[in-house]
Formats: structure tokens, C-alpha cells, sequence
């Protein structure tokens, strides 16, 4: 009978400095695991853990009023086989940096792991259950959910639900979810692999939700699901309770996943964070936290990243060897710092080897001229994907071998895309070892630094009966062709996910050991991947396949409330620029993050060249540490085109920041006040207009924060970049 606690100390440590203290009482363990930002009070009880409380530093706790569900019974030939689950002090333990309560079934023999951790200082904790097989059967488990909570909130307290709409291919008409969340509020979300629009269903939404008193300053908690296979968020209000899951989508069901003597089942690994000041609020704790968390140490050691990139798909599939020489010449010229080769580089779906007649000498030599620019070099690759090429080393779907990966048969008159195909299902352990060779073999091949993949890769369902997966329902089970690929859906299809998910991680950390320094851009019909799993295993995201400058801002402001700036690509694609204005219009709308330009600057004019070289420097030199590093606050409505709209960067470190204004098609709006947040209302800013529409002046950070910053431009479809510091006069 053990009683224990445990906190993670940070900066604050006069708040939470707590050590671990053994004590005896009612045969439970408790603990405490802590940041700086939340804690958790958690208690393991004789037959099922709990967590009692969400702490917020300083403020009313968040309590939770149900205990965890565990499994109560698993699936053996056919019958349920109940569970009885007993807790293992010996086995358990509390630390302070994770705290995990072990609980077993001797009949079945089953080990269940209820698993938090603090991996930072700062931010969110991170909560996942694993149950292990430790006898000798084979069993099936219906899938346990990540999280289940249930706070008490009395009815009359107001609450906002917050929550973020993919990109995908182009950015839906809000984006982003403000709703008032009165008692009968029923809410749920979904994502998958690929954002496939379900008749019936919204579109996908980052799997994340936020839940914000705002009479309390903004207020409230927060959690997400790093996981990119087939997910589900719900939000329930109900009295004076607020019920909320996370986990896999347990629809079409019975969903079911295999249990083999030796295996294990890991539900996604959800975090759980408390902050105040609403959206931007929890984005400033989140997004910092994803970066220490999630992303790639090695990519963000380097000070170049986010890079500059120019893109060929300027030049679509008439892509060859001579117009990408005079685009890596250019793209060098202009100062970018990367030539990404996109599709129609190779000889067909599947076949993932130069084609000969446009590519005669092959990638290599292109790697090296980028190279030799002083540039860094990358391609695309839907590398899970089936063709009909027949030359050695393509994935033919009619090879017998081939054919028993596909997540479906296809027809006898089937023919591939341009650059799609059919998928296979990686989740078998021989399709996951051909693209592990495959993969491996593209990057060391061809030289490259960057890989780009797309498309439907990972399955989110598959009609097969004799894959790891679940077997289909095969009374249940449609096939739907879409876009020249098979979309799946039965009740195995969450398994599918599940186990082709976990392949796909795999794959890309065995790649990341063997090319330490291999940038992973994730694509998927832009911005249909957009998840915290996904930032985990990745380095950027394309946001959405729309690649406007209206577009790609609508697309920046939604998924930059919860994911790092730097790791979210617009794609500037030929839009029309009859004037100098709406040429920096164009490219500063890609310039909040991470820029890709996919256009042929070679057809561009010498004026356009010079402009574009300027803002290229600018980026590099200015913007880019700001993207990395600076607080984000987003101080206007969503982009609609017409109206203005801005983004405002400051980092308290640096004493600088600057804000991103857009002056919508509206001639009859020639000037905009922008409210700044997150300055010292008792300080002095210096504000510098990047192109002159204003002369340079000073303000305090109060009328910044209250009158706001006025900001003139007489031409529509315009913008303007008011860099911000503090001055020594403060």
C-alpha cells in the first residue's frame, strides 16, 4: 500500500518543487506529474487507475468525476473471455518525469500499462495505455480510447470549443471553430491518412480541441492526438458535466485488432495541457512544446530551417533535365536555398527510376548542379503506390506478390494516373520491407536531402482477409474509386489504419538513423496529413493543394493556432501580378512560414527578379528567426480576400517582431488598425515600414495593445511588413 508523488521542476520551481514521498494507505498509489504550465493528479486504484484533477498553476483545477474504462472483457474463438484487472504496486511506479500504473489479468494473462509523461519542462503532458499479451493464445481486442474525461463544470458556467479544419485541398469557408458550448453541446471530429470526404461528415480536423472559459481571461485546457491513422475527438456537455474523448475511430465497427502471444496494442499517445488567453493563449504554449517534443532535434539545430525553396512543379510534368538546370540556376541566382523536383520526374507510378528520355543522364547530375549552387536538393515520391510498368525494379500490381499488398484488386482495364496509383498496404511485414529498401534506396541514390511523399499512402482501409489487420466484413465493405485510387471502408478499417500507421513511423525513423540530416516534407493532396503524429515523423507539412495567396493565408491562420509556423509550407504557385505590389502581395502571402515557390522564375521579369531576390534576403535574414522563435498571435479575422488581414510575430527574447498586413481587393478600405498583443504596455517600439507606405515612428505597448497599429495602403491586393522593436528610450 504506497502512496507517491511526483513533479517535473522548471524556471518555476517556488510552484511546483515537489520530490517523491512514499506513504502507505488503501492499497493506491497516487502521484503528481507536473510542468510549468499544468499538472495532473493521478491515483491508481485496486481495479482501475484515474486521473482526480487538472491543476493550471495558480488557478481553480479542472475535476475529472469517472475512472478510467478499462477492457472488461477480450475476444477468444469467437467468445468473450471476461477480464479481471488487479493492480501491480511491484510493477508500477512514480517518478518524476512519468508516472505509469501497471495493472494485470492472470486469466487471461494480460499486462496493462496506464502511462503519463512530461517531456519537457514546459507545455502538455502525454498519457497512452498499453496492453500486452503475456500467455500463450491469440486474442482480439476491441480497442481501448486514448482519453475519457469528464470534468465537473456547473451549467451555468459559459465555455467557447475551439477546434481547426485541415487544409486539405483547399481550405474550407471558416477554417477555425469558435463555438459557444451550452449544456446539450454535442460535438465530434475525425481524422484519417488521407481527409477523404465521408458524405455526411464536415471535413477532417487537426486532431486537437481547446476548451476556453472566456469570461476568465481565455482560460482552460487543451489536448491533441499524435496519431495519423484513423482518429476520433468527441466533446459532450450535459449538466453540470463536460465529457471528452480521444482515441481511435471506433466506427465502422466492431473494431477489432490483433492480440498475439508476445503482442502488445498502444493506444495513440494523446497530450493534455492547461493555458490562458484563449486560442493564441494555448498556441503559444503548444506550439513551442511540438518543437521540443515532436519535432526533429536535428532539423532544428540547423538556423537555415525553415528554407527557401523553389519548386518545378512551375514547370508541371513537362519537367526535364535542360529546364531544371535553368531553374536550379535561377532558384541560386534569387538566393533560394533548395531545388525541390517535383512530380514527373520518373518513368511511371510505381517506377520510381528517372525517365530516360527527359532525364537521360538521371538525378545525379541535377543533385550535384544544386549541390554545386550551393543548394540543397530534393524530389517527390508517392512511394507506396502501384502501376503497370514492368521494367526492373517498378511495383508492378499485376507481379502475384504486388497484388497481395494492394488494399483492393483493381479492374482488368485499370490504369494509373499521372502520378497516382494504387496503394498497398504497408502494415504487412513484406510491403514494409520493400519500401524501407525503396525509400532507402531513392535517398542514397539520387543524393538527395529532401523527400517529399503524397498522395493516399498510408491505408486507412483494406479489403484483404489475410493481412496482419483485422479481416474485412464482407456483408459491410465498400470500394471506392477516387481520384484513380481505392478508398476501403469496413469495420477493419481502423485496424488497417492502425497497423499501416505504425509501419509508416517505422519506416521514416529507420531513414532518419541512416540520413540523420534528410529533411521529410508531408504532403498528401496537400494539407490532408496535417496532425501531431505526422510533426513527429516529418519536418513540414503542405497545408493545402489550393495555391492562391488567399489560399495559403487561410490555410496559414487555421493550422499556425496549433502547429510551429515553420513547419507549415505554402506553395506560391502562377497567380496574376500586373503590378509590383501584387507581386510581394503574392509571395509575402507564402512568407509566414515555411516558403515553397512553385513557379518557373525563369519566366519571370527583371524587375521581378530584383523585387523577389530583396524579399528572399529578407526572409532569410530577418523573417525566418522570427518564424522560428517568436510568439504568434493572430490579430485579425480569417483571410476572406476582400477585407484586411494580418499576422503578428514578437519574441520577448529579441526585443523584436513584426506584423504581416494585407490589404484585401476592398478599395474602400485604404487603411487598417491592427490590435497587437503580447508587448509590455509600458514600453517604447520603434516601428519600421519595411516599404515606406508610413514613415518609421514610435509607439508605446499599450497603444499598440488597445488603439492598435495603423497601417495605410492605397493599392488593393497590397501589403506591408511594420517590423517592431523595442527601443532604448523603454
Amino acid at each position: 500500500m504506497i502512496r507517491r508523488t511526483a513533479a517535473v521542476t522548471s524556471g518555476f520551481a517556488s510552484l511546483l518543487a515537489i520530490g517523491l514521498f512514499p506513504v502507505f494507505a488503501h492499497c493506491q498509489l497516487r502521484g503528481t506529474l507536473a510542468t510549468s504550465d499544468v499538472a495532473v493528479d493521478l491515483e491508481a486504484g485496486t481495479a482501475v487507475p484515474r486521473l482526480l484533477r487538472l491543476r493550471p498553476p495558480g488557478k481553480p483545477p479542472w475535476l475529472n468525476s469517472v475512472p478510467e474504462e478499462l477492457p472488461v472483457s477480450i475476444e477468444r474463438g469467437g467468445r468473450q473471455v471476461p477480464l479481471e484487472w488487479r493492480l501491480m504496486p511491484k510493477l508500477s511506479s512514480v517518478e518524476p518525469t512519468r508516472i505509469a500504473f501497471v495493472y494485470e489479468s492472470r486469466r487471461p494473462h494480460l499486462r496493462l500499462t496506464w502511462e503519463w509523461q512530461a517531456r519537457a519542462r514546459f507545455g502538455p503532458l502525454e498519457h497512452r495505455i498499453t496492453v500486452e499479451n503475456l500467455g500463450g493464445g491469440e486474442y482480439w481486442l476491441a480497442p481501448l480510447d486514448s482519453l475519457h474525461l469528464r470534468w465537473r463544470v456547473p451549467s451555468r458556467t459559459p465555455l467557447t470549443h475551439f477546434y481547426v479544419d485541415k487544409g486539405a485541398g483547399k481550405p474550407t469557408a471558416q477554417g477555425v471553430h469558435e463555438v459557444s458550448l451550452a449544456t446539450g453541446y454535442r460535438w465530434t471530429g475525425w481524422s484519417t491518412t488521407f481527409s477523404h470526404p465521408v458524405p455526411g461528415r464536415p471535413r477532417e480536423i487537426i486532431p486537437y480541441e481547446a476548451v476556453f472559459q472566456p469570461e476568465e481571461g481565455g482560460r482552460g485546457w487543451y489536448a491533441g492526438i499524435e496519431f495519423s491513422g484513423r482518429t476520433r475527438v468527441r466533446l459532450r456537455r450535459a449538466g453540470d458535466h463536460l465529457s471528452t474523448t480521444l482515441g481511435l475511430d471506433p466506427e465502422p465497427g466492431p473494431v477489432l485488432t490483433r492480440l498475439a502471444p508476445g503482442g502488445k496494442f498502444e493506444t495513440p499517445t494523446v497530450f493534455l495541457g492547461a493555458s490562458s488567453g484563449g486560442p493564441d493563449g494555448a498556441g503559444n504554449q503548444l506550439r513551442p512544446w511540438v518543437r521540443a517534443v515532436l519535432g526533429s532535434a536535428q532539423t532544428w539545430s540547423n538556423p537555415h530551417y525553415p528554407f527557401t525553396v523553389n519548386n518545378s512543379w512551375g514547370a508541371g510534368m513537362g519537367i526535364d533535365e535542360a529546364v531544371a538546370r535553368k531553374m536550379i540556376a535561377d532558384a541560386a541566382a534569387l538566393g533560394f536555398e533548395m531545388y525541390h523536383l517535383d512530380a514527373g520526374w520518373f518513368r511511371g507510378v510505381g517506377d520510381w527510376y528517372p525517365d530516360r528520355h527527359k532525364f537521360p543522364h538521371g538525378l545525379v547530375p541535377l543533385a550535384d548542379d544544386a549541390h554545386a549552387h550551393g543548394m540543397k536538393f530534393g524530389i517527390w515520391v508517392d512511394w507506396t503506390l502501384a502501376g503497370l510498368d514492368t521494367e526492373p525494379g517498378a511495383l508492378n500490381l499485376r507481379d502475384p506478390r504486388t497484388r497481395d499488398w494492394l488494399v483492393a484488386d483493381v479492374a482488368p482495364d485499370w490504369k494509373p494516373q499521372d502520378f497516382k496509383g494504387q496503394t498497398i498496404d504497408i502494415g504487412v511485414p513484406a510491403a514494409k520491407a520493400y519500401a524501407q529498401g525503396e525509400v532507402n534506396r531513392i535517398v542514397r541514390d539520387y543524393h538527395l536531402d529532401m523527400l517529399e511523399h503524397d498522395g493516399y499512402l498510408v491505408a486507412q482501409g483494406c479489403a484483404r482477409s489475410d493481412h496482419p489487420h483485422a479481416a474485412p466484413d464482407a456483408q459491410r465493405t465498400s470500394v471506392e474509386h477516387y481520384e484513380g485510387e481505392d478508398i476501403v471502408t469496413s469495420s477493419n478499417s481502423t485496424d488497417v489504419s492502425y497497423h499501416a500507421v505504425r509501419a509508416y513511423y517505422d519506416i521514416y525513423a529507420q531513414l532518419r538513423q541512416r540520413h540523420p540530416k534528410l529533411l521529410l516534407e508531408i504532403c498528401n493532396d496537400g494539407g490532408r496529413m496535417i496532425d501531431f503524429g505526422s510533426a513527429a515523423h516529418g519536418d513540414y507539412f503542405s497545408i493545402t493543394d489550393t495555391y492562391t495567396p488567399l489560399a495559403n493565408r487561410r490555410a496559414f491562420y487555421d493550422a499556425s493556432f496549433v502547429l510551429p509556423p515553420a513547419m507549415l509550407e505554402a506553395y506560391e504557385a502562377k497567380w496574376p501580378t500586373p503590378t509590383a505590389a501584387t507581386f510581394l502581395y503574392m509571395l509575402r502571402s507564402g512568407m509566414m512560414g515555411w516558403l515553397t515557390v512553385m513557379q518557373n522564375t525563369t519566366e519571370w521579369s527583371t524587375e521581378q527578379h530584383a523585387a523577389a531576390h530583396e524579399a528572399i534576403a529578407l526572409y532569410e535574414a530577418q523573417l525566418r528567426p522570427l518564424i522560428r522563435d517568436a510568439q504568434l498571435f493572430h490579430i485579425s479575422a480569417r483571410p476572406d480576400g476582400v477585407h484586411w488581414d494580418g499576422m503578428e510575430y514578437w519574441d520577448p527574447a529579441r526585443g523584436r517582431g513584426v506584423v504581416f498586413a494585407f490589404h484585401g481587393s476592398d478599395a474602400a478600405e485604404p487603411q487598417h488598425r491592427f490590435v497587437l498583443s503580447g508587448l509590455n504596455s509600458r514600453a517604447i517600439y520603434r516601428l519600421h515600414f519595411e516599404d515606406g507606405s508610413s514613415p518609421d515612428a514610435t509607439a508605446s505597448g499599450e497603444q499598440l495593445m488597445t488603439s492598435g497599429l495603423q497601417v495605410a495602403l492605397g493599392e488593393p491586393l497590397s501589403s506591408e511588413l511594420v517590423f517592431l522593436s523595442v527601443s532604448p528610450r523603454t
